[in-house]
């Protein structure tokens, strides 16, 4: 008999360097024991240590839980690609880095599981939509 699913919660945690501070708030009232779910989710990211991944908890009536790691957003990527700490406040007018098709290109294939398009032509315009809507620019 499969388990009833209590709830599912979904977190932006840092790869690698999970504390209670950042989780417990969203999952402490779900009576998860907090130290087994950080030890998980950091065995399963340490080798992606410092990047922001998304997750997706799968909380059961039995108070145990599943999780799914997703690719880091598309957002985060670029930032890192562009060596910038933040978009620009106002895209169309201030720029606030520049990537490479390139870039573009390898951040369409890291997230092509994750994007709802057939090709990597797709998925690159995809992030190219991203990017501009960041103030970056696409060369």
């Amino acid at each position: 008999m499969a388990k009833k699913i209590k709830t599912i919660v979904k977190l932006q945690v840092i790869a690698g360097a999970l504390e209670p501070s950042k989780i417990g708030q969203a999952l402490g009232p779900h009576g998860l024991n907090l130290q087994q779910f950080m030890a998980q989710i950091n065995e399963a990211t340490k080798d992606q240590a410092g990047q922001q991944i998304p997750v997706e908890i799968t909380i059961y009536e039995d108070r145990t839980f599943t999780f799914i790691l997703k690719t880091p957003p598309a957002a985060y990527l670029l930032k890192v690609a562009a060596g910038i700490e933040k978009g620009s406040g106002v895209p169309n007018k201030t720029k606030a880095g520049s990537v490479t098709k390139d870039q573009v290109r390898k951040i369409a294939e890291q997230k092509m599981g994750d994007l709802n398009a057939n090709d990597i032509e797709a998925a690159a315009k995809i992030i190219e939509g991203t990017a501009r809507s960041m103030g970056i620019e696409v060369k």
